[in-house]
């Protein structure tokens, strides 16, 4: 258990790269190294945490410590990979909240917020070439799209009724057909208007905050599909446009530290969490939005073994890509708005052409993006000294 804890802590110290990056170093230390587990139940649980909602590098190392040490195994393995990132953002988000009005800390934001919305772009892209096969895929993505700009209606509601668009389509072509419609709705019941942020330990607010927190954060992390970046329409949508938690401004650099900080980029809802209700706001967020990760794959492992090769769950999960990705590109609107247009002429066109290179770098040049978001700071700030 020891080495357990020792293995996946240092992994989330040096977990930068993304996802993927991720999957291979704990494929690399379990499998190639160690020997805990062989190629073939590896690869089958890949299989499973890319079907099931949540961080997949997460449950990754969640699956790896069940099946090396069974329940207490995925709690270590689990919790011991995300707490080094979750330390990054908490230390990140005090000094952002604490320095934000600094200039150097608005031109560092300034050179980061259109990185971030080149990777959120750039996701929609690679994205949109896995899972876009059909006109049916391009009708849902187009009608989500279409519905998130236009309409207020949830976007996990989207999801589900798109997985359901495309289970009914396929009946044609199947007898055995059922899947439950799971109703859902996130609490608004404390939208405010421009919420400031708490102090450290977030006391004086907790109380008022826990419940609602808690409560959404927890439907957020049951169903992020495709990837921890699903994350960004959700939390747009819910917690700026209806919440009002956070500025669209205050969203983007959230992201930003999210993504300099090794660990799933999931962890943008410590960030959240903390400006709502500060440390004791960033805990529950962040319990809340993993806790569907540990719950899947510690309880419901060796069902989804059984049924993730369902014709109806595939279905399901085939109309459910498409929508992520019209929902990612409506969330990638605004933001784009945000961080292109600024006070000055000179200013937004020192940010487009830090965004077409941030583009350029990550797809053309597969450019990790926090590495993409260190050099955008850095000419954030080389910018304001011109």
């Amino acid at each position: 258990m020891k080495e357990l804890a020792f293995l996946f802590l240092k992994l989330g110290i040096i977990g930068f790269g993304g996802p993927q990056a991720h999957i291979a170093a704990i494929g690399d230390e379990a499998v190639t190294r160690r020997n805990w587990l062989d190629q073939e139940q590896f690869s089958e649980g890949i299989a499973i945490c890319e079907m099931l909602p949540g961080p997949a590098s997460t449950q990754m190392a969640i699956y790896t410590g069940y099946l090396r040490s069974g329940q207490l195994g995925a709690l270590v393995a689990g919790i011991c990979f995300i707490f080094p990132a979750f330390l990054i953002v908490l230390a990140l988000s005090w000094a952002y909240f604490h320095w934000q009005t600094l200039p150097q800390t608005k031109a560092l934001f300034l050179g980061i917020s259109p990185v971030v919305t080149a990777i959120i772009l750039g996701f929609c892209w690679k994205l949109s070439r896995k899972v876009i096969s059909n006109k049916l895929g391009i009708a849902i993505a187009i009608i989500t799209l279409a519905l998130m700009l236009f309409s207020n209606i949830n976007v996990l509601i989207l999801f589900l009724l798109a997985g359901l668009f495309h289970l009914l389509s396929d009946r044609f072509y199947s007898s055995n057909f059922w899947f439950p419609l799971i109703p859902l709705s996130l609490d608004t019941t404390l939208a405010t208007s421009n919420l400031t942020f708490s102090s450290f330990w977030g006391t004086e607010r907790i109380q008022e905050f826990f419940f609602p927190l808690l409560s959404f954060f927890f439907q957020v992390g049951s169903f992020i599909f495709g990837g921890g970046l699903v994350i960004i329409p959700l939390l747009e949508f819910e917690v700026v446009e209806k919440l009002n938690w956070l500025t669209k401004t205050e969203f983007l650099n959230g992201v930003a530290i999210g993504q300099i900080s090794p660990g799933p980029v999931v962890l943008t809802a410590a960030f959240v969490g903390y400006k709502v209700a500060g440390f004791f706001g960033a805990i529950t967020a962040t319990v809340s939005i993993f806790t569907p990760s540990f719950l899947f794959i510690m309880i419901a492992t060796p069902l989804l073994q059984k049924i993730r090769n369902y014709p109806q769950v595939k279905s399901f999960l085939k109309g459910v890509t498409p929508a992520v990705l019209g929902a990612i590109a409506a969330a990638a609107i605004p933001l784009a708005q945000t961080a292109l247009i600024q006070e000055t002429i000179a200013q937004s066109i020192e940010v487009t052409v830090i965004f077409i290179l941030a583009l350029i770098g990550l797809i053309n040049y597969k450019i990790t993006p926090w590495k993409l978001i260190l050099v955008g700071s850095l000419l954030g700030l080389g910018f304001s000294l011109l």
